[in-house]
């Protein structure tokens, strides 16, 4: 499996445009997205105002094609107008899980 981790920070009052963008996605991108395992978005305690998300694919194959496709672009360019800076991204190969 591989997945990625992205740490974000919503513009101030955006949090709820988030959360719409991310159900959005799980309704009408997700069963279009080949290899897609799940998806989690995690607020932590040391810092509320950041969101933490986590995105599993079945291999770096199917990683890939989900970035690079021009629906996910899309997607993620209106993700982007409520967040204060690009978020910081972290991939890799998935070596456990629950």
């Amino acid at each position: 499996m591989y997945g990625t981790i992205a740490h974000m920070r919503p513009k101030a009052g955006h949090e709820q445009q988030i959360q719409d963008l991310m159900d959005q996605w799980n309704r009408d991108r997700k069963p279009k997205v080949r290899g897609t395992r799940g998806g989690y978005v995690l607020r932590p305690d040391r810092d509320p105002r950041e969101f933490v998300l986590m995105a599993v694919f079945e291999n770096r194959e199917t990683y890939r094609a989900n970035a690079d496709d021009p629906d996910q672009d899309k997607w993620f360019r209106q993700l982007r107008e409520h967040l204060e800076a690009d978020p910081t991204w972290e991939d890799g190969e998935i070596t456990a899980m629950d």
